[in-house]
């Protein structure tokens, strides 16, 4: 009597399962072209990005820092730390001292004794 009352319970959730089985088919067969059409839209914005983007040129920071330390008297010391926070920053600031408004992030860098970095 029990193997009777389980039957119909196999048979309801086969039936359900083979219903979820082919809904999912037939979802992935739609969802296929919508994929592709997605996939060329993307590749196109993608080129059309590329097209729109422009770079900024590199900062040449050896002809900066050799402008930077050209009067001091520690030059090897002057350029590596230049060096190091033009790298970082992409800028230095002009002439051999001062003026460090117009790069405030070369100015603001500090060593771990929180003395200024940048010469």
């Amino acid at each position: 009597m029990k193997k009777m009352k389980v039957v119909p319970y196999v048979m309801l959730i086969s039936l359900l399962l083979l219903s979820h089985v082919l809904a999912n088919v037939s979802s992935s067969s739609n969802g296929e072209s919508s994929s592709v059409s997605q996939i060329q839209t993307n590749e196109e914005n993608q080129v059309e990005a590329f097209k729109r983007t422009y770079h900024r040129p590199p900062f040449n920071c050896g002809y900066a820092c050799a402008k930077r330390c050209r009067e001091t008297s520690r030059k090897k010391v002057c350029y590596r730390a230049c060096g190091s926070c033009c790298a970082k920053c992409q800028c230095v600031p002009p002439g051999t001292s001062g003026n460090t408004a117009s790069c405030p992030c070369y100015a603001n860098l500090r060593t771990h004794g929180n003395k200024l970095k940048c010469p």
